[in-house]
């Protein structure tokens, strides 16, 4: 098991959250943060025709910073599998499906990330299981699957 895919003892049997995206939006929050404050700097060392203040090099290099903070949004997303239920975390939120609300995880053709189906043709995204994670997300789901079994009793519908 890697870093990003684990088991636990206690509340949750089974974590996962993606590779790659996680690392693509640290280097690209870096590079914003880098490419920002590095702008801030040479403001007011070359001669551009207009008076730049030391606000506005701390304008720019926090901008750089809200920016990076938003990319680095895209490293929050978590799926969690326990006795409770299965816990989802996007990016903004988290939500908690009990197991009698689950009716399995689904991987659609041609889709970014798979998916928790839901009665009545609901589901909840599952950022944290993405496609080009490749053999990790097959691993995970394949976690998430033995799981599944476990908690709901194999039950078919």
């Amino acid at each position: 098991m890697t870093a990003t895919m684990t088991e636990r003892q206690g509340d949750w049997d089974f974590e996962v959250r993606s590779r790659k995206s996680s690392r693509y939006a640290m280097i690209v929050a870096g590079v914003l943060v880098a490419v920002h404050v590095t702008l801030a700097v040479l403001l007011r060392v070359s001669s551009t025709g207009v008076y730049f203040r030391l606000v506005d090099q701390f304008a720019l290099a926090g901008i750089g910073m809200l920016l990076a903070g938003g990319i680095l949004m895209l490293t929050r997303p978590r799926l969690r599998v326990g006795p409770r239920g299965i816990a989802v975390r996007n990016v903004l939120g988290e939500r908690i499906v009990e197991w009698d609300l689950d009716r399995g995880l689904s991987f659609p053709d041609g889709a970014s990330w798979a998916r928790i189906e839901l009665p009545d043709d609901e589901y909840v995204p599952v950022m944290a299981i993405q496609a080009n994670d490749g053999d990790h997300a097959v691993a995970a789901v394949r976690r998430f699957r033995e799981l599944e079994a476990k908690y709901t009793g194999s039950r078919t519908e």
